[in-house]
């Protein structure tokens, strides 16, 4: 009778103890877990984080491509450009076809001469002798409005046939433009005004005496 009436009780006091191991084990297994590591979740959600509030250290391959030219490629940034040689060169300049000192022999005007004076010959050679310089067609100066005949070497003598054909422009004459003359009407002139170093075209017949001189106008 008395065993009866205890055993229910005895079963309480064992639940009881049940209960408390129990309770006692989910506590020591919460503590064990606040001081383990943190699961892979809260890993990649704290990573995630710290990555917004942080710029990355490297740059990205956009922003290398753009702040730098490639290396391989050798590009000029944009809003740089390389030196290009002018004119000039750039312009493949041309060299001047002027004369700027006395020509040589070889670059004198094969068909132009400067007259300096006359020499009279005996009348029964139909002649009289031009004292000449060859030269070159000079580059213009500042203050000039034409180019100057640049003549080299030393004075020559040239006869010239006294029923040459002749023509001649200012100062010989009061006209810019070309005007028939008379060989006497030039001797007079030079005559008169020796070593004007006027430039006249030339040509020679067979004797090679000169047939033709054509005065070239200078301003």
């Amino acid at each position: 009778m008395n065993a009866n009436r205890l055993r229910p009780a005895v079963l309480a006091l064992a639940a009881v103890a049940l209960s408390a191991g129990l309770t006692g084990c989910q506590k020591d297994s919460s503590a064990a877990g606040a001081d383990a590591t943190p699961s892979a979740g809260a890993t990649a959600t704290s990573s995630s984080g710290a990555s917004a509030g942080k710029p990355a250290a490297t740059p990205s391959v956009g922003a290398t491509a753009t702040s730098s030219p490639g290396a391989a490629g050798g590009a000029t940034p944009a809003g740089q450009y390389e030196a290009k040689p002018t004119g000039s060169a750039a312009a493949g300049t041309p060299a001047a076809d002027c004369a700027s000192e006395p020509p040589s022999p070889d670059d004198v005007d094969p068909d132009e001469i400067a007259v300096y004076r006359i020499e009279e010959l005996d009348g029964s050679t139909g002649r009289v002798n031009l004292v000449i310089q060859h030269g070159a067609w000079g580059c213009p100066g500042k203050d000039t409005d034409g180019a100057p005949f640049v003549v080299t070497g030393e004075d020559s003598r040239w006869a010239l046939d006294q029923a040459a054909y002749v023509t001649a422009t200012n100062p010989i004459t009061d006209s810019s433009e070309n005007q028939r003359i008379g060989v006497q009407e030039l001797i007079d002139w030079i005559n008169a005004h020796p070593d004007s170093g006027l430039v006249f075209k030339y040509e020679t017949g067979e004797d090679g005496a000169i047939h033709r001189l054509e005065q070239v106008f200078t301003p």
